[in-house]
């Protein structure tokens, strides 16, 4: 419960992908992380994918640059999350 005794409400990530976009919201892949970092920041939060499907979001996220090599890959975001704004896609259906 916050100071104004009101509940927050947080979305539960049910796929290794949105678990890497809860990451990426709460700007824990600014700076490069390796797989391990990445996956120890995702079990605290209570989050225990498979080393596979957790390798698999990685590999598909489109928001995650990877550097280095075979083994010792770092990923670190391309970009700062943005809230998408309803009203412009809103404005693009008309």
């Amino acid at each position: 419960m916050s100071k104004d005794n009101t509940f927050t409400i947080q979305k539960i990530a049910k796929t290794a992908p949105d678990a890497l976009k809860v990451l990426w919201r709460e700007k824990i892949l600014f700076k490069r992380k390796t797989f391990s970092e990445i996956k120890s920041e995702l079990e605290k939060r209570g989050y225990n994918f498979t080393d596979h499907n957790l390798g698999m979001a990685l590999k598909d996220a489109k928001f995650l640059t990877k550097h280095g090599k075979r083994g010792n890959f770092t990923y670190v975001q391309r970009h700062p999350f943005v809230e998408r704004d309803n009203s412009d896609n809103q404005h693009k259906n008309k």
